[in-house]
């Protein structure tokens, strides 16, 4: 036959076990072995956390409103200018391109986001007003127009209704605040409801609804609105500023590459088809403004062109009248080599110089004198103007007639290329203003997408995954199995509180079925000894009983309080079963149930409470009838009697003590159960006749603090705990405090051997 029996923790021990101050140290630390082993005691919990947090990453990848994202492209062209082309050079002239990061910001800008807010209306946001929670997703996988309605309320639509509107306008003072409510009425009419309203305004889908308002008026055209009657809508306006400049946080705005020009614009929106209007009508209105910029400078020189015109027109006939008089007075004078080669360098030099300083007088509209291209220019001026210095010194030792010549013909040809070459820019400027170009491009335009980009389910189930396993279960396990439960390791009340622990009693699951049974009223002894006698903590309890015939050597008599810090720890079953154990090894004993406020021993032996202590005490009746005798063999019970008013009086009284020890002469072994010791102060008072006094912990449930106080209040009433019993240990975990990893521990096994 095959019987299990516990290794228990801890032998009587002939020294007293560390104090609690030596094991203090490194009782913050935890090892890898010990978070295994929480986690593996607490599987069940693990896997309820992961499967919620599971569960949780699945509602809200279903049920979380899908987000797409769209972008287009832009290309900042560097517009060089074409050596063959005759607008070029003037289109290079009047070039507005900046950096892309400059770029960027002017698509940012109010200027752009304004206008293609205002173009799409994107101000507006329209859209059924769908169940709570489940709408959305509902309306996704819906094939038609849904009933209004949801639990008794009105309006609430889960389907494929649709609203369009394409204008709304509202009094600053609705602006940014609670939407309006659209509520169709069939037959193409519908109702708008707002609680700033003065009245329910009807309208008809199509036609213009205008209301007048004493700060305002309210202009709405809804052209489509498909649902059933009763259908509601939401419809608010926002104010242009605020949605530019949640549309200005919203843009993603970034150069593609490094010094590509190429800005690449995107968006989030769940809405697709509004998405990608937003971001054509941005893109169309910065193409737009770039073309209109290029413009106004062409504009803005030819303005000042068509001024100077004039001017070096008279310049040119003037000289021309001086030159034509001249030749009529002294004929036509011969330049000998050198003064047609000096003649040719200063007209090309006045020429280019004059040239030179119109760029200037153009760069000085648009830039600083500190401006590297103004500087730039200036140095050109300044190098040409001392070319024709040094020429007009070579003129100036000619003969007087040729000199003359000279000067008049290099006038005449330098104002005639001068004013030709102003009219052909004048021109081309025109060419350029009326050519709707700029040196911005759209490469891409932005599309509808087709799969969201928000929520990633697999991210997210992934991350839920992992935080309900590790982040929320296991640590969860970990901080219930350090902060959140009592005592685990019967190391630790020695350890801590320096009491001996004489007995480990672990669980099983067939003390809770004869729990059950005394609870049912079922009839027969209910004891753990007497139905299972091999059972584990049968055997551990057996242990027991050598450990106390060390702690009683030196007791003045044959007493033995049973009793714990709080209720619900065991002590009963502690007292019942060891009571049949010693009474089944030969010993003649009586066990008193001296809890006479919630004492139930009687239940396990199948007894009638009245006619026990309680009476005896009072004089009611005698020792003999107030004692059942063998009700096991060498086991006589004395249960608790009619549960008086005043108990701790009866316990405290001489009677009490003149009982007990008429009874202790007539039994080898007294086991008395008293009340819980930090409940009632019963039990202090009666510990001071005791030959033992045994505190029962439960494993998981009894705290240190409450041994270390009840070991105090005794030893204040003048007894000092005998040792523990430390009860209800799970052998199935593999956890049993942190103790054991600190200072070296061992497993509790259960061990089976033949007969």
């Amino acid at each position: 036959m095959n019987t299990p029996a516990v290794t228990t923790s801890n032998a009587a021990r002939g020294g007293q076990p560390s104090a609690a101050s030596s094991a203090a140290a490194g009782d913050d630390d935890i090892h890898l072995s010990e978070l295994i082993d929480i986690v593996l005691d607490h599987k069940w919990l693990v896997v309820a956390i992961t499967a919620l947090a599971l569960a949780v990453g699945v509602a809200y990848v279903m049920l979380t409103t899908p987000i797409y994202q769209s972008n287009l492209l832009i290309q900042v062209e560097d517009a060089a200018a074409d050596a063959k082309g005759f607008l070029g050079e003037t289109s290079a002239l009047f070039d507005v391109k900046t950096p892309a990061t400059g770029e960027i910001q002017v698509i940012r800008s109010r200027m752009v986001i304004g206008a293609a807010v205002d173009k799409t209306h994107f101000y507006i946001d329209a859209k059924p007003r769908y169940l709570p929670v489940l709408g959305t997703w509902l309306a996704r996988r819906a094939d038609g127009l849904s009933e209004p309605g949801f639990l008794g309320t009105s309006g609430y639509v889960s389907g494929k209704e649709r609203i369009s509107v394409t204008r709304f306008d509202v009094p600053a003072a609705l602006e940014d605040e609670e939407p309006f409510l659209v509520t169709v009425q069939g037959g193409g009419t519908y109702t708008l409801m707002h609680e700033g309203l003065d009245q329910l305004l009807t309208g008809t889908v199509g036609q213009p609804l205008h209301h007048v308002l004493e700060d305002g008026a309210i202009d709405l055209l809804i052209d489509k609105l498909e649902g059933k009657p009763g259908a509601q809508f939401v419809v608010s306006r926002a104010s242009l500023l605020r949605t530019i400049e949640d549309l200005q946080k919203r843009l993603q705005l970034s150069e593609q590459g490094k010094q590509s020009n190429v800005i690449s614009v995107a968006l989030e929106d769940s809405d697709r088809d509004r998405l990608s209007r937003i971001l054509n009508a941005i893109g169309e209105q910065y193409v737009q403004q770039n073309v209109e910029r290029k413009a106004a400078e062409a504009q803005k020189t030819l303005v000042f062109l068509d001024e100077q015109l004039p001017e070096f027109k008279r310049q040119l006939e003037s000289s021309e009248d001086a030159y034509t008089r001249f030749r009529n007075k002294n004929g036509t004078v011969a330049f000998d080599e050198e003064a047609k080669g000096v003649l040719a360098q200063t007209i090309e030099l006045q020429t280019k110089l004059l040239e030179t300083q119109q760029r200037r007088r153009e760069l000085a509209a648009r830039f600083t004198d500190n401006n590297t291209r103004v500087k730039t220019i200036d140095g050109q001026i300044s190098a040409i103007e001392r070319e024709i210095s040094s020429l007009n010194a070579r003129v100036s030792r000619m003969p007087t007639l040729q000199q003359d010549a000279l000067r008049l013909e290099r006038d005449v040809r330098v104002n005639s290329g001068l004013y030709q070459s102003l009219q052909n820019n004048a021109l081309q400027l025109r060419l350029v203003k009326e050519g709707k170009t700029g040196n911005v491009r759209l490469l891409d335009k932005a599309v509808k997408p087709k799969q969201p980009v928000k929520p990633q389910k697999p991210l997210i189930l992934a991350l839920a995954l992992v935080l309900g396993l590790l982040a929320s279960g296991a640590a969860l396990a970990v901080v219930r199995s350090r902060f959140f439960t009592g005592i685990q390791d019967p190391q630790e009340i020695e350890a801590h509180t320096g009491l001996s622990v004489y007995s480990v009693v672990p669980f099983t699951s067939e003390q809770t079925v004869l729990d059950q049974g005394v609870a049912a009223g079922d009839k027969g002894i209910q004891l753990l000894a007497v139905t299972h006698p091999d059972s584990p903590p049968i055997e551990a309890l057996r242990s027991l009983r050598i450990a106390l015939q060390f702690a009683t050597l030196e007791a003045g008599n044959n007493r033995v309080l049973i009793t714990g810090a709080t209720p619900g720890i065991g002590k009963s079953f502690v007292s019942g079963n060891f009571a049949a154990i010693m009474a089944h090894a030969g010993k003649r004993v009586l066990l008193i149930d001296a809890d006479m406020r919630k004492g139930h021993l009687n239940k396990q032996f199948s007894l009638p409470r009245e006619g026990g202590l309680s009476e005896l005490l009072a004089g009611e009746i005698s020792a003999q009838q107030a004692i059942r005798s063998q009700v096991l063999p060498n086991l006589d019970v004395l249960t608790t009697g009619k549960l008086p008013t005043n108990p701790a009086d009866m316990l405290m009284s001489e009677t009490f003590i003149r009982t007990l020890d008429m009874l202790s002469a007539q039994y080898e072994l007294v086991i008395i159960d008293t009340p819980p010791v930090l409940v009632a102060a019963d039990t202090a008072a009666v510990a001071p006749y005791m030959g033992a006094v045994l505190l029962v912990a439960r494993a998981d449930q009894t705290q240190l603090g409450e041994l270390n106080e009840s070991a105090k209040r005794l030893a204040h009433a003048g007894k000092a705990v005998s040792g523990v019993i430390f009860n209800g240990i799970d052998l199935t975990r593999r956890h049993y405090g942190s103790h054991g990893y600190r200072y070296g521990g061992y497993r509790y096994t259960t061990y089976k051997y033949n007969e």
